[in-house]
């Protein structure tokens, strides 16, 4: 790949990340003049820049509504994409995404404890800090069976990851057959995923995750590529194998977590955005990993456009999008890679 090529995928992508940030917060049920929207953000960063000759409920929603839901599903699709592109060659295996360690049911098992049988004991973060614990104690789950079984090598621990994951779908599933059947829907929603409950102090939790991931995946991609080329290969090139892909599952687990926590489990996305990328850039790590973080956020921005405007003034389940479009997507790989270029 050429210099040029290089540059011209990341500048592309950033600046479609540009313009799918200022669609999300101008387009609605009720829209706005992108002019008003960047005035609005502008009078926010640096007050006084313009003068307010808008309805204060104007920006009112590109400030405390549309534009913190925005930055959520970049951080969250970010953070998924990110993650199916770590798993995939750690696992080697095409078909690891975010949800493949249990991670996502245990999330969903938290969850459903907050909206059936707690309730809001917390505030807003109850269902995100629930969700949160729920993937954490699938992580443990599987990290204990895992060493208790000696089961370290990558088949085993995807097999642990999927056993774990049908646990608590089982469990998720019991409580809802007890719970308040006036209250399913709520479940149902979060279970399909969307961006509603986006708040500016819930943001803090998704960047921090995410900045820290990429600050120990981004110095370890070379690392990666040799685990890509099999175990023994990895560890001829002087990879700890085991240590390593260990970390990188703990990695995952947790921006996973805390993904899944503010959005729901939302399909998809960590699956076909490494795919994607690689389709563009090539396979080196170096530039997937924060090729397909780009990617991820930029796609999952427009699928919340999508969802909120298809069924306007109501919210379409996120999650019903990226399978759609993940869908097509898949078949159009397939058909790449077998006809070529």
């Amino acid at each position: 790949m050429s210099y040029i090529n290089k540059l011209v995928i990341p500048l592309a992508l950033v600046l479609a990340a540009i313009a799918a940030i200022s669609a999300g917060i101008s387009l609605g049920a009720a829209p706005i003049p992108l002019a008003t929207v960047w005035k609005i953000l502008a009078n926010h960063v640096v007050a006084g820049s313009f003068t307010a000759n808008w309805p204060v409920g104007r920006e009112s929603i590109v400030w405390n509504v549309r534009f913190p839901r925005v930055l959520l599903g970049g951080l969250v699709g970010a953070g998924l994409a990110l993650t199916g592109a770590v798993l995939q060659p750690a696992t080697r295996n095409p078909l690891a995404d975010p949800h493949l360690l249990g991670v996502s049911s245990g999330a969903a098992f938290g969850a459903i404890i907050a909206l059936l049988h707690t309730g809001m004991i917390f505030g807003l973060l109850t269902v995100p800090l629930f969700a949160f614990a729920g993937a954490l104690l699938a992580t443990a789950t599987v990290g204990l069976i895992a060493s208790m079984t000696r089961s370290l090598q990558a088949d085993r621990l995807v097999l642990t990851g999927v056993i774990v994951g049908f646990f608590f779908t089982g469990l998720g599933n019991l409580l809802v057959f007890l719970g308040d059947p006036r209250a399913t829907q709520t479940v149902t929603f979060w279970m399909l995923g969307g961006l509603g409950l986006a708040q500016w102090s819930h943001l803090i939790y998704p960047a921090v995750v995410l900045a820290g991931g990429l600050c120990y995946l981004l110095p370890n991609a070379r690392l990666l590529n040799a685990m890509a080329m099999g175990d023994e290969t990895a560890a001829t090139l002087g990879v700890p194998v085991v240590r390593f892909r260990l970390t990188l599952f703990v990695v995952s687990a947790l921006m996973t977590g805390t993904m899944v926590a503010f959005s729901g489990a939302i399909g998809f996305v960590g699956l076909m955005v490494p795919h994607m990328v690689r389709a563009l850039a090539g396979s080196d790590n170096v530039r997937v990993l924060p090729l397909s973080a780009l990617a991820g956020g930029l796609i999952l921005i427009l699928a919340d456009l999508v969802a909120r405007l298809a069924v306007a003034p109501e919210d379409m389940p996120i999650g019903i999008v990226t399978g759609l479009a993940g869908c097509l997507a898949f078949l159009w790989i397939m058909t790449k890679s077998r006809t070529g270029p």
